[in-house]
């Protein structure tokens, strides 16, 4: 028996490794015809519609379900976390590394503009995994990505090295999380609310005042970083046919990582049900906003600067 826990940010790689449980595995003198493909199909339907389901999500408890198909029987049990716990923020302890600590520390203490970690994890997926199918959706071996933390957070002379031997996955996952861990999201607590409602503006032009003003708020480095992130990701965009990684694709892995409200925010939408909580707009909405800069021509930090442009972020 398969036993996965379902967090709402990552459905598609439990089902992935269901799919690889339903078809790969499955005993050659058993399979008939398209069995695989078919078992597999109702696995992922019945994780859809237990998402979806308000007394499922509500509970703490396992749900054990098996699906059985010639002869062929998949057991399975799952429960769902919601996102404020699967993707908390824990603000680092200590005052060295670069993981939990504010990008602006780390920043200074580097003398950059961009944390040494996101250049380097940037700069070695574009040269080997650029044309990775799925790069950045698929997860990378926990212990790599544990491993690559280790060495950033205590500056390894080995790094190098490290990033050159190491499954491209992994380093991608090392990426996501080091701005996972952010004590703050990278697009700020404070401006959280007003990119939720600058997104939702149906103006083309206000939309864009209000998006490239947001934008010029932010402190520099976390501007700077963010710029450097979006040039990254559109270049991995750009390999599509490739990759299978759209701009959308990219946005969906990257948004609420980038983007969430801070547990004060979280807090007060508390009469909100865990089942919306979960299927929840804002989650979309944090997909919209990166999405949108994804999809804007060219954005520079210097343009940014020089535009002196001022649109309330009351919106």
């Amino acid at each position: 028996m398969t036993e996965i826990m379902v967090a709402d940010h990552n459905l598609n790689t439990v089902c992935e490794r269901l799919e690889k449980h339903c078809v790969d595995d499955l005993p050659a003198v058993k399979r008939h015809g398209n069995t695989g493909a078919k078992l597999w199909g109702r696995v992922r339907s019945k994780l859809l519609r237990q998402k979806l389901d308000p007394q499922t999500v509500q509970t703490k408890n396992w749900h054990m379900d098996v699906i059985e198909m010639n002869g062929i029987k998949v057991e399975f049990s799952m429960k769902f976390s919601s996102r404020d716990l699967s993707l908390k923020r824990t603000p680092s302890k200590k005052q060295s590394g670069v993981f939990g600590v504010k990008i602006s520390v780390v920043t200074k203490r580097e003398r950059s503009k961009v944390p040494y970690i996101v250049r380097q994890c940037i700069e070695e997926v574009e040269k080997r995994g650029i044309v990775e199918v799925g790069i950045y959706r698929i997860s990378g071996v926990a212990t790599d990505i544990q491993a690559l933390k280790a060495a950033f957070d205590t500056n390894t002379k080995d790094i190098l090295v490290m990033l050159s031997d190491m499954d491209i996955n992994a380093i991608a996952g090392t990426l996501k999380l080091y701005f996972r861990e952010l004590p703050e999201p990278l697009l700020t607590d404070r401006l959280y609310p007003a990119f939720m409602e600058g997104i939702a503006l149906s103006d083309p032009a206000a939309k864009e005042n209000c998006m490239m003003h947001l934008l010029r708020s932010l402190p520099d480095p976390n501007l700077i970083t963010f710029l450097s992130l979006l040039d990254h990701l559109k270049r991995v965009a750009e390999k599509e046919p490739i990759n299978k990684m759209s701009l959308h694709n990219l946005a969906t892995v990257f948004g609420p990582t980038l983007l969430r409200p801070s547990e004060a925010s979280e807090n007060s939408k508390a009469h909100v049900t865990l089942a919306s909580d979960i299927w929840s707009h804002d989650v979309m909405a944090q997909v919209q906003v990166l999405l949108y800069y994804l999809q804007h021509p060219p954005i520079t930090f210097t343009e940014l600067k020089r535009n002196t442009l001022y649109f309330s972020t009351d919106v």
